[in-house]
């Protein structure tokens, strides 16, 4: 495997869902927003290339 490439095409990919993914939560929180409100996130990273591959991160944004 040829460390540098693969690490391009990983930033890439990071990239493209962090910019997507911050798009997409900040239209709903917009539409949410109040005191007292908090957005629940939860991001699941998973391939069907990679069966042990399941990861989860969760967090709780106020919205106020």
């Amino acid at each position: 495997m040829d460390e540098d490439r693969f690490n391009m095409e990983l930033r890439k990919f990071l990239k493209q869902v962090g910019v997507t993914a911050q798009r997409e939560i900040e239209q709903v929180a917009r539409g949410m927003a109040g005191p007292g409100k908090v957005l629940r996130l939860r991001m699941a990273l998973t391939s069907p290339d990679a069966p042990g591959l399941d990861h989860v991160v969760e967090a709780a944004i106020p919205l106020d």
